[in-house]
């Protein structure tokens, strides 16, 4: 039913591991097949496409929905649906940034500060020369094809590049000036397709199904036993996603009690929970959260 479109690159890995998690594995004979499928009747056709280029085919209609940035979804200024965003980026949860980084020549501390005829390199030449107008900055804007820090300062004095934490402008000795955009990663789909209702159903499924995924990541499920007498302690050291859920065993003298935490809280709550009289501790790994 959808013709899908995912990213290669930066993304792909972190890209194919949620739909792997998700239950809707990827299957390509190699790494550098760009077709694929996925074992889904609501997917026809799966390819791994550049990011770049994703937003403007599923504005056209080539795809029915994708996965790509926001970053590209600017830069493009296509028309797409975003159904929901998915928090992950090539190495974590945080959203990317698109920045404004500048050399040691350059010792303006502050964009109104920057000198006339500043040399910007870039990928994103449509989405720097909007936040130029923006700014009132007279700059000279090249694309960039790659290794775009490399440049500065001999061919560049600027750059506006993707970061996640900044540690790699800084080792090339720049220096961020401003932040012009955060980037997630988003879910997007073809205005067309979105609006046919069996397409759309089938979108919101999927969605479901990645941001469960998405949602269950750092979870566990914490489930024990305990005497009347001592719930109330219990639960006070009990975070829930609503509340914890507690239900009587036989005899009526206890209770079981079963929640969701923060997997990085589990060393200190378990042994918590142990010293306030739990028993029968269990802990289970948590594949999708559906609220």
């Amino acid at each position: 039913m959808l013709n899908l479109v995912l990213p290669k690159g930066s993304l792909e890995a972190a890209t194919l591991a949620l739909f792997d998690d998700a239950d809707l594995a990827v299957i390509r004979s190699s790494d550098v097949d760009y077709r694929a499928t996925i074992a889904d009747p609501r997917v026809n056709d799966v390819r791994i496409l550049r990011p770049q280029e994703i937003p403007g085919y599923i504005a056209e209609g080539r795809f029915d929905l994708g996965v790509t940035g926001r970053d590209w979804i600017e830069e493009t200024q296509s028309e797409v649906v975003t159904l929901t965003e998915l928090p992950y980026s090539k190495v974590s949860d945080a959203p990317v940034r698109i920045v404004l980084a500048v050399g040691s020549r350059t010792t303006a501390k502050d964009v109104s500060e920057l000198p006339a005829g500043l040399r910007i390199h870039t990928e994103y030449p449509e989405l720097t020369r909007r936040y130029c107008e923006k700014i009132g900055l007279d700059a000279v804007i090249s694309l960039s094809y790659g290794a775009t820090e490399a440049k500065v300062p001999d061919i560049a004095d600027a750059v506006v590049e993707i970061t996640e934490t900044g540690r790699a402008l800084n080792v090339a000795g720049l220096r961020i000036i401003d932040t012009i955009l955060t980037s997630s990663t988003e879910l997007i789909a073809s205005p067309e397709a979105y609006a046919d209702p069996a397409k759309r159903a089938a979108m919101e499924q999927l969605m479901v199904l990645l941001t469960g995924t998405l949602d269950a990541r750092g979870q566990v499920l914490v489930k024990l036993n305990v005497a009347r007498s001592q719930l109330s302690e219990i639960l006070a050291l009990l975070p829930a996603l609503d509340a914890p859920t507690v239900s009587d065993l036989a005899g009526g003298d206890a209770c079981a009690v079963e929640t969701v935490v923060n997997k990085r809280e589990i060393n200190i709550l378990i042994p918590a929970l142990k010293d306030c009289g739990a028993t029968g501790i269990i802990e289970l790994a948590i594949s999708k959260i559906v609220p």
